[in-house]
């Protein structure tokens, strides 16, 4: 999977909810750090993205993002 591929399917793994980055980087077959550029990546494109610190953390996206994706 080329990186564009593997943001948008980031992309749609956080709309379905909260996500470590060691759950997003098996799922992906990738390592921590690559989906810790991935996630910068996102964000500097303007995407949301919530970033919870602590045993229960993880990277999610605000509840109302798609409805504002919908209104561009």
């Amino acid at each position: 999977m080329n990186r564009i591929d593997r943001l948008t399917a980031i992309l749609l793994l956080l709309q379905s909810g909260k996500r470590s980055d060691s759950e997003i980087a098996q799922h992906f077959e990738v390592s921590r750090r690559t989906i810790q550029r991935d996630i910068d990546a996102l964000c500097e494109m303007g995407i949301p993205i919530v970033a919870e610190l602590g045993t229960s953390g993880g990277y999610s996206l605000p509840s109302d993002y798609s409805s504002r994706r919908n209104e561009l």
